[in-house]
């Protein structure tokens, strides 16, 4: 029986790439009309060459691609490509279609909803707020609870017990199969990839459920609770 269902955050709750891609192109532009001399193609190679080394959550981003650049960090530059991110970043900040009603039948029907989450709390917390989900959830688990990166054991171990539910009462939701599926198979919870939100090109994901939408977690849980 399914007590609860546990989501990942980032391509599975919001739409996090197209947000990112959008900010960063923003951000970009911003910088240049500030003074960088450099074009487009050559500035976001090297960006994404950042984030590929530092991770996609890194916070200096600019900070050293400026210093790639031009050899220090120009605040007139800086600051213009930092209020560009934020405000493209927020207008861009969306769930995908049907999150919201999804999460209130659920939460109707007495499921309790988590999160885990890789991203460091601040940013978790923020996106989480940004889009009005911050009151929906009953246990939240991100880096820096755990200590450790999906798919280890313990980010699912610290949501089940936040939740106290057993993990095969527990359905993950993910669309990061070799972190969100394995990890959450490997402490026993049924899994569900999110097809819709699979950046990778998955051709296999062993996942117990696969959806192309957020609401089809309804009919599974429905399923896996014999009504």
């Amino acid at each position: 029986m399914i007590k609860a269902v546990i989501f990942d955050l980032d391509n599975t709750l919001i739409d996090f790439m197209r947000m990112k891609n959008t900010a960063v192109e923003a951000a970009i532009k911003a910088m240049i009309d500030a003074g960088l001399d450099f074009s487009y193609n050559e500035i976001r190679t090297k960006i994404d060459e950042i984030y590929s080394e530092k991770g996609i959550e890194y916070q200096q981003v600019f900070d050293n691609l400026l210093n790639h650049f031009i050899g220090k960090v120009d605040y007139k530059i800086l600051s213009a490509g930092v209020v560009a991110y934020r405000t493209a970043r927020e207008a861009e900040l969306n769930t995908y279609p049907k999150v919201i009603p999804t999460l209130i039948k659920l939460i109707k029907n007495g499921v309790k909803l988590g999160v885990v989450s890789d991203a460091p709390s601040k940013e978790a917390w923020l996106r989480l707020t940004y889009i009005g989900l911050h009151h929906m959830f009953d246990a939240i688990v991100t880096f820096d609870d755990s200590l450790e990166r999906k798919p280890a054991p313990g980010p699912f171990k610290l949501v089940l017990k936040k939740l106290e539910v057993e993990p095969e009462n527990a359905l993950m939701v993910g669309d990061w199969a070799e972190r969100d599926v394995v990890g959450a198979k490997s402490v026993g919870m049924k899994t569900a990839f999110a097809r819709y939100g699979d950046t990778f090109d998955t051709q296999k994901h062993e996942a117990d459920y696969e959806i192309n939408s957020v609401a089809e977690i309804l009919e599974i849980v429905k399923k896996e609770n014999g009504k």
